[in-house]
């Protein structure tokens, strides 16, 4: 199998520096553990909103100013208060 680590009294251990490096983890990220068909996944929970930026890709009708996006973020929630009254 892969790599040992030992767990202390209070519950906690060092996670091997080959696994860090393989998920990328510095000091201060935040892991996930889930648990599945009688397994442990680890996981990497060390994303920002920074690293998100394009990951939909642009807008279909092109970049909009910011008077724009005012304009239809108050219509859509106009919309949304008026369902219930129709």
């Amino acid at each position: 199998m892969g790599h040992y680590s030992r767990l202390t009294s209070k519950g906690q251990t060092t996670i091997p520096a080959e696994v860090r490096e393989y998920l990328g983890l510095n000091p201060g990220d935040r892991i996930v553990y889930a648990l599945k068909d009688g397994k442990v996944e680890l996981k990497a929970k060390n994303l920002r909103a920074l690293d998100l930026i394009g990951i939909l890709g642009p807008p279909p009708s092109g970049p909009k100013t910011l008077e724009e996006i005012d304009m239809g973020i108050a219509t859509a929630a106009a919309d949304s208060g008026m369902r219930g009254l129709e």
